[in-house]
């Protein structure tokens, strides 16, 4: 846990005005969007019925309306996001929401269709527009430490409102005669509060009001992508989210189809499994904090992506293996939740549902944190993008194998042996997640990581992180509590140590070797230091150019003098405490001779002290600073 991090957890940002009437706004949005569709679909399915819209394709006529200004208008949205002050849109929109509200009441009144399919396009217009200021509005307002915890309320919040927003269309629309005049309205009341808290947001100044907007959807798209394939990691993330829609749509879609049919539930049934996931998904939003210790922690998006493949097989399996029934029951929901057997379905449901939260919201923080503030907003209207297209193909597919003669548990269970190959394809191009994981794992499991100081590490810009050296996982620790990749200069011996040499490699840690054992290597790596930081990186060095052999600091050498020659950065200083005597560290002579010589969750520490302007750094200067950190009470 960090100790320099203001306290209160996600929660507090409830509290202040830079989140609150931010999270409303989008919250009373989404709980609109689906409480209009919702009852929008309940009436022309049971109530109003017209030759020309059949009831079984009301609810795909009504979704490829809503999705389709994605398709259409989401480069716009993005651009513009980046181009005006994002408050200024989001009571644009919400605005635009209160209008639109007012065509539906009228639709509702008077039993429009038309106008109310004119409603639905224009909401996804309203949510196509919201969606990029959305999430580059939290970047601009919120720190590092705060970015998971901030998102993690928003996919909450979002869930929530959509849980409440279809409960409710679906309650009003069933009130007797005058269901549809209370939710002509009720989506009214929402649209209004919603518009009268976006009016609280604070300013969001232009993260680039020189930009000239481009009409064209195709170029524009193509261009943000090309963009957000220049930072490699945020890219991939962009694929990452894309595939959790793909992969969620594939279950919601068929909720309705697989509580009448393979559950043998009714209608409140089909709405019980709706409630299980949208809770799943919120309580696993939510505790991302918990788990990243409030930094950008991409280390759990592994874990949530093993979780959604044994959750959803399993699922397959427990709908499989269901008892046989009549095929005319229909189980009420208390006699659903009655049956012991149903149980598993509802827990592989919430569990794979709560695994991705935890894959979803490091991997939108991470795209928050990295991508380039002046494109942040068309990056993330490009993903919407592709979250439409995803969500089309899922549908397409899902239709094709259920035509092929697969069952629904079999859809289920193809997916996720489908995510398998997705997901472990978009690790394979980007390590950084495994790599992440490990280091969560030695952190949390084998040691118990307390820090102070965090927040001195620079999110952004050149600098070097200098530390003392006292085992073969400080490298380990000082990366996973960095905001951003952090590279590493290491000895050349440690990259032939088995079992961690392949870790070394894996993060592209520089290997230097002594100059007098191999100049060619010792320049090798200093050129490849000077190259780091003129890309604006993070780098870290142990002075000391070994581990300690008896748990002292050693003298620091004067290798960082001939990086800072080239390369006036800030150095941060810090110091690792209680890793002497540990598994990896050298009190016996040789390393890792004992494992777990301490056990599991042994308490470390890591204190990091203020940067230090590079014309004050000198080896004994910092020696000494470190060594003050080290003499500093552990977190």
């Amino acid at each position: 846990m960090s100790e320099s991090t203001p306290q209160g957890g996600q929660f507090s940002l409830l509290g202040q005005r830079r989140f609150l009437p931010f999270f409303l706004a989008q919250f009373l949005g989404a709980a609109n969007d689906n409480l209009f569709k919702f009852a929008f679909t309940v009436l022309v399915t049971y109530q109003l019925q017209v030759s020309w819209l059949e009831p079984k394709m009301a609810g795909l006529v009504i979704g490829a309306l809503f999705i389709l200004p994605f398709l259409l208008l989401s480069a716009t949205s993005g651009q513009w996001a980046d181009k005006y002050d994002k408050a200024f849109i989001m009571r644009g929109v919400k605005l635009m929401e209160v209008g639109i509200m007012v065509l539906a009441g009228l639709g509702f009144w008077f039993s429009q269709v038309p106008l109310l399919l004119g409603c639905v396009f224009l909401m996804g217009l309203h949510s196509t527009f919201f969606g990029p200021v959305k999430y580059a509005y939290l970047p601009q307002h919120l720190r590092e430490h705060e970015l998971t915890g901030g998102n993690g309320l928003v996919e909450m919040g979002t869930f929530v409102a959509i849980l409440l927003g279809n409960v409710g269309g679906g309650l009003l629309m069933g009130i007797p005669e005058v269901g549809p005049h209370w939710v002509a309205a009720s989506c009214f009341v929402v649209a209004l509060a919603g518009w009268l808290t976006a009016r609280k947001i604070p300013a969001s100044p232009s993260s680039d009001p020189d930009l000239k907007l481009n009409w064209n959807p195709v170029s524009e798209t193509w261009r943000n992508l090309n963009l957000a394939w220049q930072y490699p990691s945020v890219f991939r993330s962009l694929l990452g989210i894309s595939w959790m829609w793909f992969f969620g749509a594939v279950f919601l879609s068929q909720f309705p189809s697989f509580a009448r049919d393979v559950l043998h539930g009714n209608e409140q049934v089909a709405s019980l499994l709706l409630v299980v996931f949208s809770v799943g998904i919120a309580i696993g939003s939510l505790l991302c904090e918990t788990f990243s210790h409030r930094h950008v922690e991409i280390g759990l998006v592994p874990i949530g992506a093993v979780g959604m493949t044994v959750f959803a097989f399993d699922l397959y399996l427990a709908a499989s293996g269901l008892p046989q029934v009549p095929a005319a029951t229909m189980y009420t929901v208390g006699e659903f939740v009655a049956r012991h057997a149903h149980w598993r379905v509802m827990a592989d449901l919430a569990l794979l549902a709560f695994s991705a939260g935890l894959y979803s919201v490091p991997m939108y923080a991470l795209i928050q944190l990295r991508a380039q503030p002046s494109h942040r907003a068309r990056i993330i209207a490009a993903n919407n993008i592709l979250n439409a297209l995803f969500m089309i193909v899922s549908s397409l597919l899902a239709g094709a194998m259920l035509g092929a003669g697969f069952t629904i548990p079999q859809v289920f269970g193809a997916t996720a042996l489908l995510n398998v190959v997705v997901v472990g394809y978009v690790f394979w191009l980007m390590p950084e997640y495994i790599v992440r994981l490990v280091m969560l794992f030695v952190t949390r499991i084998v040691y118990r990581l307390r820090v102070r100081g965090d927040l001195h590490i620079p999110t952004d810009g050149a600098a070097i992180l200098v530390c003392n050296h006292v085992s073969f996982v400080d490298a380990v620790i000082l990366g996973v509590i960095s905001p951003r990749p952090m590279v590493f200069i290491m000895d050349h011996r440690i990259f032939k140590t088995p079992g961690i040499g392949w870790f070394f490699k894996l993060v592209k840690a520089i290997p230097i070797a002594p100059q007098k054992e191999d100049p060619q290597a010792y320049e090798a790596a200093f050129a490849r230091a000077r190259q780091v930081l003129d890309e604006g990186e993070l780098l870290c060095l142990f002075p000391e150019g070994g581990i300690t052999r008896d748990g002292t600091l050693q003298p620091f050498k004067a290798g960082i003098m001939k990086i800072l020659e080239t390369n006036p950065v800030p150095v941060i200083p810090s110091a690792l405490h209680n890793l002497w005597g540990s598994t990896f560290s050298r009190i016996e002579g040789v390393a890792m001779s004992k494992p777990l010589r301490r056990g599991l969750f042994n308490r470390v520490g890591l204190v990091v002290g203020e940067p230090i302007a590079p014309q004050n750094v000198t080896p004994e200067g910092l020696q000494a600073r470190v060594q003050a950190l080290l003499n500093e009470p552990s977190p």
